[in-house]
């Protein structure tokens, strides 16, 4: 995946998760970055890059969950 369209990517991830949870987009951010789920994102041979922004919102939420 082309780093711009990977960032633009990241960008609704962040803005659909501070929506989500009601935090600001920093906040989201953090926990974007923080989480297992961008560890895995970050790894193109894990596959993640290619889930839908949905879903991937919905992994970093239930991995919150269960932390």
């Amino acid at each position: 995946m082309r780093d711009s369209v990977r960032w633009r990517k990241q960008a609704r991830i962040v803005l659909m998760l501070a929506e989500e949870l009601n935090i600001s987009d920093e906040e989201a951010l953090d926990r974007f970055y923080n989480s297992r789920t961008y560890t895995y994102f970050a790894d193109p041979s894990r596959g993640l890059q290619a889930m839908s922004d949905r879903n991937i919102v919905d992994e970093i939420l239930q991995e919150q969950t269960y932390s």
